[in-house]
């Protein structure tokens, strides 16, 4: 999958993983390979990224909107804190 994490000042993150969890408005969500389509807002909080080498990241966000469609995650954060 490959995964996009933009600002509106910045491109944060681009590359290819193997897991995002996001912090949803209705709770947290993991998305994997193959993921049905979804768009969803986000709330305060973390996102922790599994790489495809199996290195973890996590960013630290202050709300969003996650899009996943046909193995692409683009996630558009208003802040990285």
């Amino acid at each position: 999958m490959v995964l996009e994490i933009l600002t509106p000042e910045k491109s944060v993150y681009s590359g290819e993983v193997n897991l995002v969890r996001v912090p949803g408005s209705k709770g947290s969500f993991e998305i994997l390979r193959n993921h049905a389509p979804i768009i969803s807002t986000l709330d305060r909080g973390q996102i922790k990224v599994i790489q495809s080498d199996g290195q973890k990241k996590l960013f630290d966000i202050d709300k969003g909107v996650v899009e996943v469609n046909d193995n692409k995650i683009i996630l558009l954060v208003e802040n990285i804190i």
